[in-house]
């Protein structure tokens, strides 16, 4: 019998992404500070200096192998799932990012091999039982294709998770027994 397949996003959903972005930003354009409960959408461009484009806000060289963990259960839970499931990691990444999100994911996560490494926008097209993102778009095309998903809750997903239900995970804390529960009908 084969696992149930969990997809797993990399950035603010197992590590810190928009928060390390945003004290670079602070110390980068102090006219222009941002704060993390002021990024209701993607699209920040209007809350940023005007020389803080999205290149500049996530492209500082190494800022993707400095991100903090999500938080201090994600190893753990991750690691059981890895265990109990067949566990892909789905990444959005430009081509300058991948090595550094690997190192990271090496560096926290050794258990997770380059088998289980992808970089994929459109998630929604691959083979999974359980998506688990914070990014809007990736839940509404996997919930619309039937799929399980779910919600790292952020201020930028509000408006989304109030639309479609989403279950959601605050924290990984218990995410195990969450997901065994989720999962139970995929493997009866």
């Amino acid at each position: 019998m084969n696992k149930p397949i969990i997809a797993v996003d990399m950035d603010d959903t197992i590590c810190q992404l928009v928060k390390r972005a945003i004290y670079h930003n602070n110390i980068n354009f102090p006219t222009h500070p941002l704060r993390y409960e002021d990024m209701l959408h993607w699209d920040t461009t209007h809350l940023r200096h005007p020389e803080s484009t999205h290149d500049v806000f996530y492209g500082r060289p190494g800022l993707f192998e400095e991100l903090e963990l999500y938080d201090e259960y994600v190893v753990e839970e991750m690691e059981r799932l890895n265990q109990a499931y067949d566990l892909i990691i789905v990444t959005a990444a430009e081509p300058r990012t991948v090595v550094e999100k690997w190192n990271w994911l090496q560096k926290h996560m050794p258990f997770i091999t380059t088998d289980q490494f992808i970089t994929c926008k459109r998630k929604y097209l691959l083979g999974f039982d359980l998506l688990i993102d914070d990014g809007a778009h990736n839940l509404i095309a996997a919930h619309d294709l039937g799929r399980k998903v779910l919600c790292i809750p952020h201020p930028w997903n509000v408006k989304e998770r109030e639309q479609y239900g989403f279950p959601l995970m605050s924290t990984w804390h218990g995410a195990k027994g969450y997901i065994d529960r989720m999962l139970e009908t995929v493997n009866a």
